[in-house]
């Protein structure tokens, strides 16, 4: 491939795969609050997050890590507010104490912290505004769960910006299903075994702890303690799923996110962690077909965008499954059948919000892409052409599945939401 392309690739995995803890929405929402205090320069009086329905709709039932159990754009705005260290981005609240707990929980019981609905406004959006006595700050992020778009403070703009970008955006354009096989080929392991080592053992670790301690739902627990734990397949969406049981119940380890997602992160890597051990793969082998994985999940979210009513577990359980078929020596024909196979199965699976049933449709997702893979391997089988939105090429039924996440749910995106503020309205 030229060398132009392959470097594109390097910055895009070295700008996606960024560590966060916890649920990357509320993370975001604590980021901007952070930052909006240093701003401030003295601790907030009053808060008001102004956040767009996606962000609300995956706030509303997760736990926020640190935070002693509780969930909610409040408790995330206000622990960031007081404790949030801004310098780390997405583990913004990885040091949080105990009287920290207490100082925002006083401000959301007080009433002091309040969640507001922005209209009108792109899916990934949160302005924060801080108030003490009559000094204001406020920061806007847009697009990125740590893209700034505006600071000011007093009504004075400090920093402003169009549509905040990261180096790898940019190059997102020339993901394509033959370059990225070609990369993982290619792959000079060193150039990203830092990167995808600290995939390896972040996600690993946070799988682990939701195998030994009770988080949420316990779908990896239950999957292992149910069926067969000596079968690969059960192991590789088990792990996934303690994973998200973890994080979704507020385990405050670090993950490796894709797609500014720790769920999609998780599930991404875990299953092809866990074949490569399997196989007794070489690390050089499991560094490239992480990569391929990675970026095949990248390539799909770049038509729906990072929030919808998509559920983004099943482009991560897409790309999963295709770096399975490469550690077991899979072309580009059989990894087009298996992305069609994947997403021809469970592309229906909606976003309602992050909660503890991720990760029942994280386990759904990687078990529909093993099925996948499986029918592509051994009977040669493609669901395509004729069949719903299905095409023969595989990059054309990501852009149809595209098409339907971006426009085609944007409707479900609002109904969704709806159901939820209607069930917040009567609890």
């Amino acid at each position: 491939m030229e060398a132009s392309t392959y470097q594109a690739y390097i910055r895009i995995l070295s700008s996606e795969l960024r560590p966060a803890t916890g649920c990357t929405e509320p993370i975001a929402v604590a980021y901007a609050a952070a930052r909006a205090r240093a701003v401030l320069g003295a601790p907030p009086e009053r808060i008001q997050a102004y956040c767009s329905g996606n962000i609300i709709k995956n706030v509303y039932g997760v736990t926020v890590p640190n935070s002693g159990g509780l969930h909610g754009v409040e408790i995330a705005a206000a622990l960031g507010a007081v404790a949030g260290d801004a310098g780390r981005e997405l583990d913004v609240l990885a040091q949080v104490s105990e009287p920290d707990r207490k100082k925002a929980l006083t401000l959301v019981e007080q009433g002091r912290c309040r969640c507001l609905l922005a209209e009108d406004v792109p899916p990934l959006y949160i302005r924060l505004c801080v108030q003490a006595g009559s000094d204001c700050a406020e920061v806007e992020l847009e697009g990125g769960h740590t893209s700034i778009r505006r600071i000011a403070r007093n009504g004075q703009t400090l920093q402003q910006a169009g549509q905040a970008r990261t180096a790898g955006q940019d190059d997102k354009a020339l993901l394509n299903l033959t370059d990225i096989l070609a990369f993982a080929n290619a792959l000079r392991p060193a150039e990203l075994s830092e990167l995808l080592e600290q995939q390896i053992c972040c996600n690993t670790r946070i799988a682990n702890e939701g195998l030994l301690h009770p988080y949420g739902a316990c779908i990896g627990q239950t999957l292992m303690h149910e069926y067969d734990a000596s079968d690969i397949r059960v192991r590789a969406a088990a792990m996934a799923a303690a994973g998200s049981d973890a994080r979704m119940g507020g385990c405050p380890l670090p993950v490796i996110i894709n797609s500014g997602s720790g769920n999609q992160g998780i599930t991404v890597s875990l299953p092809v962690i866990a074949y490569a051990a399997e196989l007794g793969s070489t690390r050089d082998d499991l560094y490239r077909a992480l990569a391929l994985s990675n970026l095949i999940a990248l390539l799909q979210k770049r038509y729906i965008g990072n929030l919808s009513a998509f559920c983004g577990a099943v482009c991560a359980a897409t790309g999963a499954a295709c770096g399975i078929a490469y550690l077991h020596g899979a072309n580009r024909e059989v990894i087009g059948k298996v992305i069609n196979n994947t997403l021809c199965n469970v592309g229906g699976i909606v976003c309602d919000g992050a909660k503890p049933s991720c990760a029942a449709k994280i386990a759904a997702a990687v078990n529909a892409g093993l099925l996948g893979w499986t029918l592509a391997a051994h009977s040669g089988y493609a669901f395509g052409s004729g069949q719903g939105i299905a095409s023969d090429d595989a990059e054309q039924t990501i852009a149809n599945v595209g098409r339907v996440g971006r426009d085609g749910m944007r409707r479900t995106d609002q109904e969704i939401l709806r159901i939820m503020l209607e069930q917040v309205k009567t609890s």
